[in-house]
């Protein structure tokens, strides 16, 4: 077991980034750095949160992102790609997605280790998960918003919504960014 663990972290972190940034999130890079120091952990996907823009539909496919930030928006920012996603004339989402982070473990011991650290940390959402292959610890934070924002060539809200809106997004981003340094303090 120790031997296909450590085959599989060697596969795992030699592989190119398939994010659609293609790489980590800076305010997550030193959190993943750390893990993947550590003998008995590597991380299997990571995100320190996100404000985007999305084309509202059920399948995934590619152009689905308008807009992708891992920082904090600024209203005029925000407004611009609004009338960019206009001309795409498709419905679109505002989302503000939470961190995530996912972290292969060499025992069931060290996930648990993990999930009381995390714990600890103040994330709200932790699970290990056990396969065949291992145990993978799971986190999400659970600072979210989503709503449509764009139907039939039309921006659904008022600017001071928006405001209100992004303000809050701005803010919980700020929030998933506490949990990720004290779950790197914590490790």
């Amino acid at each position: 077991m120790v031997n296909s663990f450590n085959q599989r972290k060697r596969d795992v972190l030699a592989k190119l980034d398939k994010s659609s940034i293609g790489k980590w999130d800076e305010k997550i890079i030193s959190l993943c750095e750390k893990i993947n120091s550590k003998e008995n952990y590597y991380t299997t996907s990571s995100c320190s949160g996100r404000i985007l823009l999305m084309i509202d539909q059920s399948k995934k496919g590619e152009d689905l992102f308008l807009f992708v930030s891992h920082d904090k928006v600024s209203f005029k920012e925000l407004k611009e790609k609004l009338i960019e996603a206009i001309k795409k004339n498709k419905n679109v989402k505002f989302k503000m997605e939470p961190c995530i982070l996912h972290i292969a473990c060499e025992t069931l011991e060290d996930a648990e280790k993990l999930f009381e650290i995390g714990k600890d940390a103040g994330w709200k959402r932790l699970g290990i998960i056990g396969t065949r292959k291992g145990f993978t610890f799971e986190l999400n934070s659970t600072e979210k918003l989503e709503f449509p924002i764009i139907q039939n060539k039309k921006i659904l809200v008022d600017d001071e919504f928006l405001k209100i809106v992004l303000k809050d997004a701005n803010e919980k981003l700020e929030l998933g960014w506490g949990k990720i340094e004290k779950l790197e303090k914590g490790i």
